[in-house]
């Protein structure tokens, strides 16, 4: 995780973000904070990388690479305003025991457009991460890549419109993907939990799921109750200040694999 400390809504890359509101950096620091409280009250370990000036997105930490069997898949971000936020994880991650780490040659915004499932990855395209950097992962750590496309540019990369539920399965807002994506993923996941819009439309799907905990966006009151009757633990939080630039739990996530 990185500490929001330089956040703030500068420029626009999303349809989320409007300079003229802002954001406040304050409140989304204590949001933040409460995040990272939250996993650790699961027993989860956090670490942190320290963030850099001028980088006001390096909160979201999830988009920094694609990490999977101590392997490192490094992020090479589609806009300039980012572009320094690839190579500043990769840093950290040599510098934190992994050693094998490959500098992408294709596009690809690490964890926010690829999610790993046990034997799977399922990777987005469609407004950031290209086609061919699917390939490169699947090359890069040999695991089978699911390419899925997303058509609704609220949800732009795929962890705002799906999440891993741990054994096999996976929640997800049908309207975010293209009619074919959409039936890959009914042929996929059969038992899949299925979000409405007004949930999606405060990213609910930004979600992370330890297999039986579910840390998610406390306005996606629906998908909370359906997760609970399925079983899970949803654990809310409010990162509402955060979303004014387009994230979630999810996004301020990196997971160590």
């Amino acid at each position: 995780m990185c500490r929001p400390e330089h956040f703030a809504v500068t420029y626009v890359i999303n349809p989320w973000m409007d300079p003229v509101a802002g954001a406040d950096a304050g409140k989304a620091v204590g949001q933040w904070e409460a995040l990272r409280a939250a996993y650790l009250a699961l027993g989860h370990e956090v670490s942190l990388i320290d963030p850099i000036e001028g980088l006001p997105d390096m909160v979201f930490a999830a988009n920094g690479a694609l990490v999977v069997g101590g392997r490192v898949y490094g992020a090479r971000f589609t806009h300039p305003e980012r572009h320094a936020e690839g190579p500043a994880y990769s840093r950290w991650l040599r510098k934190n025991g992994f050693s094998e780490v490959l500098d992408a040659e294709h596009t690809n915004e690490g964890e926010g457009d690829f999610l790993t499932l046990d034997h799977v990855i399922l990777a987005g395209t469609g407004f950031r991460t290209e086609l061919a950097a699917h390939q490169e992962a699947q090359e890069f750590l040999g695991r089978p890549v699911v390419t899925l496309r997303l058509v609704d540019p609220r949800f732009y990369h795929l962890d705002t419109a799906l999440f891993p539920l741990g054994g096999g399965n996976v929640a997800y807002f049908p309207g975010a993907f293209s009619p074919g994506s959409r039936a890959v993923l009914e042929r996929l996941f059969p038992n899949a939990i299925l979000a409405g819009e007004r949930d999606a439309a405060v990213l609910g799907l930004n979600a992370v799921c330890d297999g039986r905990n579910v840390v998610i966006n406390a306005e996606a009151a629906e998908l909370i109750e359906t997760l609970r009757a399925h079983g899970y633990a949803p654990v809310p939080v409010d990162l509402s200040e955060l979303r004014k630039a387009g994230g979630g739990p999810k996004c301020c996530t990196l997971e160590l694999r």
